[in-house]
């Protein structure tokens, strides 16, 4: 068995609901744990609370209580947004890739956006070797965001995160607003970067036969609390 990545434990979380400020709980007590290497799918409905959990996971929010252990380095809120180093080690990607791209500024001023990140150096190869990875040339980063399609935009969107060298990546439904060709392309490259890079996924998705080729083990967000699947 490979070494523990990152271990959430009993993770709550509730937010503010309507004019009268009623808390509405959404995470009870989750917990879970993800290897080094490891792809772990989390099923659930929309609205179930698994978007929730990714974002606490990946730094984005806050929990209300609970623990989360990167290595066995027990890791807060604060740390997470004033610690470049650990930051970048845990990133997500997102369903709509739109927001990762300026508008009014080419691709690859987004890519040397990135470089310019605390202890992020270009690979052997250059950003060029990444978007070989991702199976894209590198004449695509004159463009702007809209003269791409979508699984484009996914793939310029995981290069980006590939440059900080991450250990994890959050995949929050990657793939379900794209058509069903481009989702095989998609999962298939997701599948060689693992292979590649010995990289760990979450995966977040309400598809489980996505999960099912994807995934080493499979949990389910059910009534705010993360249970296993099947």
């Amino acid at each position: 068995m490979s070494s523990v990545l990152i271990t959430a434990k009993d993770i709550s979380k509730s937010y503010s609901s309507g004019y009268s400020g009623t808390r509405q709980k959404v995470l009870s007590k989750c917990s879970l744990t993800i290897h080094q290497g490891e792809v772990v799918g989390l099923i659930g409905p929309s609205g179930s609370g698994k978007s929730t959990f990714g974002r606490i996971l990946s730094g984005l929010d806050r929990s209300d209580s609970g623990s989360i252990h990167y290595r066995d380095r027990p890791l807060t809120y604060t740390m997470w947004t004033r610690d470049y180093s650990i930051r970048r080690k845990i990133q997500i990607l997102f369903q709509d890739p739109g927001g990762t791209f300026n508008p009014v500024k080419t691709l690859k001023n987004s890519f040397l956006q990135v470089l310019k990140l605390p202890g992020v150096t270009l690979p052997d190869g250059g950003i060029t070797s990444v978007l070989e990875d991702i199976g894209l040339h590198e004449e695509i980063l004159s463009r702007f965001p809209h003269e791409i399609s979508g699984g484009q935009a996914q793939r310029l969107a995981l290069a980006r995160i590939l440059l900080v060298n991450p250990d994890l990546i959050i995949l929050d439904e990657p793939t379900s607003a794209l058509d069903l060709s481009v989702q095989a392309q998609i999962l298939h490259l997701l599948k060689r970067i693992k292979e590649k890079r010995n990289i760990s996924y979450l995966f977040i998705s309400h598809d489980e036969e996505v999960l099912q080729f994807m995934c080493d083990k499979i949990f389910k967000m059910e009534l705010g609390t993360i249970v296993p699947y099947q």
